[in-house]
């Protein structure tokens, strides 16, 4: 048996929207034991006094898939009170994985999700083959936050096609092998399964990811898995920074919803920046695929990334880009350089998630005093001044000072009042911190205190109680987690303990060197969560993580 802990005297905001009330927690063996007033002193009493408790947070949508290898604690999701995450989103992955594929799923997830090679090489532990492998080893070692698991499709068609999953769609013997391996995961917890059909979303040799080929045979196949075990669902990612949905992004989430009768996730509805209202078009436009059961997942962070010259993965939608992904340092370098590439990239600027937007890319980091000149100043700016291409002026400045700068694009969410509606809309999945991914160029971990902090204490757009129930019992509901989400007796005593007058997080990540090698990540610090406790156990106390590994698998009912 574990300790008996009493939360005393804090402003409980239990995760339903229903206003909250001053009052006692009292937790034994993972569970919440009883709420009231005046509980008896536990073998550990928290005053929570002048603090609000709420449930733990639902992240559903990361990619810890790699990090849970060398991060018990999973930072920096578990730092903002995020008790529970859902990986293997969006079709990429490392498990199940072939010894002989680990080269592959390693290079898609550097393509995909801008994980850096060496960092992948150092810090994976391949103690795995199999989809439920995977997920035992995950425990085996411990993690103090627990963890829901989907099916990346692109590791499963490595898994069983091999390099032809790279070339066509699977056949029918093919097919069948992978739904049993579908199967055979869901017996062993996972939540179901994930793919892309975004252009962006290029894999090993810059070649699209893979689950891009699946044929329709196939994902009927495996939406027919989780329709027979009448749980789990689905996660797709289509639609993006342009806020629309379009015809074939639509059929698809239709065809998904018939085959599977199982809830379908999309990622992501963001407002992008010269058409806001374009994302209530695609709200009321998706109406009817909500009603049976689609929903969207919206940021509430300004979606904005650092980019280097080194990893242009931004661009990785554009076909001039292809070619230079993965090269070597100084050959890609002298890619840049090259006349017939900038042709090519001048040509293919505009559409997909960069679009044009020079006029939201300004210099943020740089060590050589001399691009001081610079700050403050959009690259449009500049090349107007120059008289030269954007493009050239974005590469020209790079090449110049030897890659010794990362510029900052804001991509979506810059117009509040849209956002706003979207995160007030009962239709969307409050989410998409993508932790885990992106590493060196975004950290968007803090959604759920930039939640509290940003839009209810400082813009009052949403209630404490109301917030608080989109990022806990509405995610709960959704991804199928009955014992987690809302502060009642008998549910899982996953359970944050704030400041409301202090809670929230940085619009901007700092540098750390904490990554397998010593590598760089960027981290967006917590700040007015007291205490995180998963499963009846303290993980965070005053911003630092403690050596309690309580976290469990989450498995949709």
């Amino acid at each position: 048996m574990g300790n008996t802990i009493v939360i005393k005297n804090g402003r409980i905001v239990d995760g339903t929207g229903e206003p909250g009330f001053i009052g006692d927690i009292a937790i034994e063996d993972g569970k919440i034991t009883a709420i009231g007033t005046h509980l008896d002193d536990g073998d550990i009493t928290l005053d929570a006094t002048d603090r609000v408790v709420t449930p733990g947070f639902i992240d559903p949508h990361t990619h810890y898939d790699a990090q849970i290898c060398w991060d018990q604690t999973l930072t920096s999701s578990s730092a903002h009170g995020v008790t529970t995450v859902v990986m293997g989103n969006c079709g990429v992955g490392i498990a199940p994985c072939k010894p002989e594929s680990r080269e592959i799923a390693t290079h898609d997830l550097v393509n995909v999700e801008a994980i850096p090679y060496e960092v992948l090489k150092a810090g994976i532990s391949w103690d795995w083959q199999s989809y439920p492998e995977f997920m035992k080893a995950a425990f085996d070692r411990g993690t103090g936050i627990n963890l829901g698991f989907l099916l990346p499709l692109s590791a499963l068609r490595h898994y069983v096609m091999g390099e032809a999953a790279l070339e066509r769609a699977g056949t029918p013997d093919e097919i069948a092998e992978m739904a049993r391996l579908l199967r055979e995961a869901m017996e062993a917890g996972a939540m179901g399964f994930s793919f892309t059909v975004l252009k962006q979303h290029i894999g090993f040799e810059g070649r699209p990811l893979c689950c891009r080929l699946a044929s329709r045979e196939e994902l009927t196949a495996y939406a027919h898995v989780l329709r027979d075990y009448g749980r789990g669902l689905i996660q797709v990612a289509c639609g993006g920074a342009s806020g629309k949905m379009d015809d074939a992004g639509y059929e698809l989430i239709d065809f998904l919803l018939t085959e599977s009768q199982r809830p379908v996730t999309w990622a992501f509805l963001l407002v992008p920046p010269d058409d806001p209202s374009v994302v209530g078009e695609t709200l009321d436009r998706t109406q009817d695929l909500h009603a049976r059961g689609a929903v969207p997942q919206v940021s509430c962070r300004p979606f904005m990334t650092q980019l280097e010259l080194s990893k242009p993965f931004l661009f990785a939608d554009r076909e001039s880009f292809h070619g230079v992904i993965n090269l070597p340092r100084e050959e890609q370098k002298k890619a840049y350089r090259d006349e017939e590439f900038r042709k090519k990239a001048r040509l293919d600027a505009q559409g997909g998630v960069f679009g044009n937007g020079w006029n939201r890319v300004e210099l943020q980091e740089f060590s050589n005093p001399e691009l001081e000149q610079f700050t403050g100043r959009s690259i449009a700016a500049i090349a107007k001044e120059q008289n030269k291409h954007p493009l050239d002026v974005f590469l020209d400045l790079a090449l110049d000072y030897d890659y010794d700068l990362r510029y900052m694009y804001d991509i979506a969410n810059i117009d509040e009042t849209w956002v706003k509606n979207l995160i007030t809309d009962e239709r969307t999945l409050i989410g998409v911190s993508d932790s885990g991914a992106h590493v060196d160029q975004l950290c968007d971990a803090g959604y759920a205190t930039w939640l509290l902090g940003t839009w209810v204490r400082e813009r009052k757009a949403l209630t404490m109680e109301y917030a608080v129930r989109r990022i806990t019992l509405d995610q709960a509901n959704f991804l199928g987690f009955p014992d987690r989400g809302k502060l009642a007796v008998g549910m899982a005593a996953d359970v944050v303990i704030l400041d409301p007058e202090t809670v929230g997080s940085d619009r901007f990540a700092t540098p750390q060197f904490d990554l397998p090698g010593g590598a760089r990540r960027l981290v967006a610090a917590a700040r007015g969560i007291d205490t995180v406790i998963v499963n009846g156990e303290i993980a965070i106390q005053n911003n630092q993580p403690t050596e309690a590994l309580a976290g469990v698998q989450v498995r949709p009912n």
